[in-house]
């Protein structure tokens, strides 16, 4: 590890309390944590492409945003929008 990089960790650690081995050990967690949650989420977006190309039904992202701004909004009477078949 770069000298410069040492002391960053070094003064970090001291920062959060923690011994730099800690710190790191930390770091990789946290990193690789994030590496799942993005694997997943990549895996969840493909079988989800995978299916409308299948079905060949979508929903119009203008309708979906309307749906949702209402639902934020506190509308509990919001009408779902349904899939239609995908424009090409």
């Amino acid at each position: 590890m770069p000298d410069d990089l040492k002391t960053r960790v070094a003064a970090a650690a001291a920062h959060a309390g923690v011994t730099p081995h800690n710190f790191i050990l930390a770091a990789i967690a946290e990193k690789t944590a994030q590496e799942e949650r993005y694997g997943d989420f990549n895996a969840v977006a493909e079988q989800r492409y995978a299916n409308m190309i299948a079905s060949g039904q979508t929903i119009p992202w203008a309708e979906m945003r309307s749906y949702l701004e209402q639902r934020l909004a506190g509308k509990t009477d919001a009408v779902k929008p349904t899939a239609k078949k995908l424009r090409r």
